[in-house]
Parts: C-alpha cells; sequence; structure tokens
C-alpha cells in the first residue's frame, strides 16, 4: 500500500473537509469579533474613568472625607473594569459560569495565603467606612502614638513627635484601643506639682492660676482649675489643669512647667525633696 496515497485518501476524506471548513469558519468568526472586543475594551476602559471622576465629584461636593472617596472612587473604577473583562471573555466564547469559577478559586488560593493581609486590609476598610480617626489626627493604639500621615488598605503611618515615621498593621489599630486625641476640640493638660507642707496653699492656688491665665495657649473657656489632688509623704500635692486646641498640647505643657518653677521660686514656694522622720532611742 503506498503511504502518500493514504495520506492524500486521509485529508481527502469528507470527515475531514467538515472539520476544516468548521475550523475555519470558527477562525474567520473569531478573527472578525477581535476589533468589536478591541473597540469594547476601550469603551469600557472610558466608561470606568467616567465614572470614577463622576463619583470623585459627588462624593467631593458631599464633604466625604478624602481616604473614603479614594477607596470608593478606586472600587468602582475596578469594579467596572472587572464585569466589562467578564463580557468581553463572554463575547470571546469564555462561559461566564466558567469565569466566576476560576476567579472564586483563585481568590481562595488567595485568601488562605495571605490571611494575615485580608485582615490588615478588612480593618482598613472598616476605618475607612467608620473613621475613627483622620489625617491629621494626634491618635494612640498599637502602644504608639503620633500623627496620623496616611491611612492606607493595609496600614496606616504615623509620625511621631520625634520626627519618625511608624507603620501600624490597620488590624492591630482595630484589635485594641484607639485614643484619637485631636477627636474634641478642646484638649485637657493635667499635671502635678508637690509643694511643701509649710507653704501657704492659698497663695500657691493664686500663682499656679495666674500663670495658667496669663499662658496665651491656654483657653479661658473651659476654666482652668488649680486644686489640692492629694497629701503626700513628703508635699502637698496640686492637680493644675487647662485646656488648649489639640495641637497645641505640648508646646502650652512646656511652657506651664517652665513657668510654674520660676513663678515658685520668686514667690519663695519651695518643691521639698522626699523626707522621712528618723527617731532614735537610746536603749539604756
Amino acid at each position: 500500500m503506498n503511504p502518500v496515497l493514504t495520506w492524500t485518501e486521509f485529508w481527502g476524506s469528507a470527515h475531514i473537509q467538515d472539520v476544516i471548513r468548521d475550523f475555519e469558519a470558527e477562525l474567520v468568526g473569531f478573527g472578525l469579533k477581535i476589533p468589536l472586543v478591541l473597540i469594547s475594551l476601550f469603551g469600557g476602559i472610558q466608561l470606568a474613568r467616567f465614572l470614577r471622576r463622576a463619583s470623585y465629584r459627588l462624593l467631593t461636593n458631599a464633604k466625604f472625607d478624602g481616604t473614603v472617596v479614594s477607596f470608593i472612587t478606586n472600587s468602582i473604577y475596578f469594579l467596572t473594569l472587572s464585569f466589562v473583562g467578564i463580557i468581553l471573555l463572554e463575547e470571546l466564547g469564555v462561559k461566564g459560569t466558567a469565569i466566576v469559577a476560576a476567579l472564586t478559586s483563585s481568590l481562595l488560593a488567595v485568601g488562605l495565603a495571605l490571611q494575615g493581609s485580608l485582615a490588615h486590609f478588612a480593618a482598613g476598610v472598616l476605618i475607612v467606612l467608620f473613621r475613627p480617626f483622620r489625617v491629621g489626627d494626634y491618635i494612640e493604639g498599637a502602644e504608639v502614638e503620633g500623627f496620623v500621615q496616611e491611612i492606607q488598605l493595609l496600614s496606616t503611618k504615623l509620625l511621631t513627635l520625634q520626627n519618625s515615621i511608624i507603620i501600624i498593621p490597620n488590624s492591630r489599630l482595630t484589635d485594641g484601643n484607639i485614643i484619637n486625641y485631636s477627636a474634641n476640640p478642646h484638649r485637657r493638660i493635667d499635671m502635678i506639682f508637690g509643694v511643701a507642707y509649710d507653704d501657704d496653699i492659698d497663695q500657691v492656688k493664686a500663682v499656679a492660676l495666674s500663670v495658667l491665665q496669663q499662658e496665651p495657649l491656654i483657653l479661658n473657656q473651659p476654666t482652668p482649675l488649680v486644686a489640692v489632688d492629694s497629701l503626700g509623704d513628703s508635699c502637698v500635692n496640686f492637680a493644675v489643669r487647662g485646656y488648649v486646641k489639640p495641637n497645641d498640647y505640648w508646646p502650652a505643657r512646656f511652657a506651664v512647667t517652665e513657668q510654674i518653677k520660676k513663678r515658685f521660686d520668686a514667690e519663695g514656694i519651695h518643691f521639698p525633696f522626699p523626707q522621712r522622720d528618723v527617731h532614735l532611742f537610746n536603749q539604756n
């Protein structure tokens, strides 16, 4: 048997010719779809950009926080692109159910590998939605404190008083207590000063109160307070309290401490050293 003739007869059979014609038809149809898909892809990208710009203007006019605006607009952009991609893949013959199943499997695998990161992401979403703090606030959390520089979906960046940057995973903030010192328009300074028992209590209160009243960073309302806090072993402890704007806390605290020391020295008010009475008995 001649193998060349057999090969020719094989390719010339009716079944093979039908398969070739079907393949050519599919190839032609696929080729015709490509320009349409590319045009649709360009239109989908423009639609996503338009929706992002429109949502940005809408949320900005509604006075939403910048972090919330960025999160929502970017989510709208990427979700729109995702829907456009699924529709175009279906147009090319890929079943939507297969796409969803593949995405679900991929997300499950990624989720198992990145459990910690997903926890940080979820915490970031909660921070963005409920806004326990904003950029510029002075907060304390996760055993650190500082000014909020940036809120990201996975972490929050703080600027400390030592001018250091601390990046904290968001889940560490949401899993513990957060103290926002900038949440209210006023922050109270609390200081304790101990003076000698021989000093006049009324004089101490008058001098300390005048220091608070003369310090420009201390607010007149709520009213500053100087009061006897406790009676210690070696001194009378006075509580000195005044309210300031949150960003003036440390400058005001330093200034008041310095002025009280100077005024007490000038008025003859003493800061006693720790004292202990020792009684000696003669055994004879």
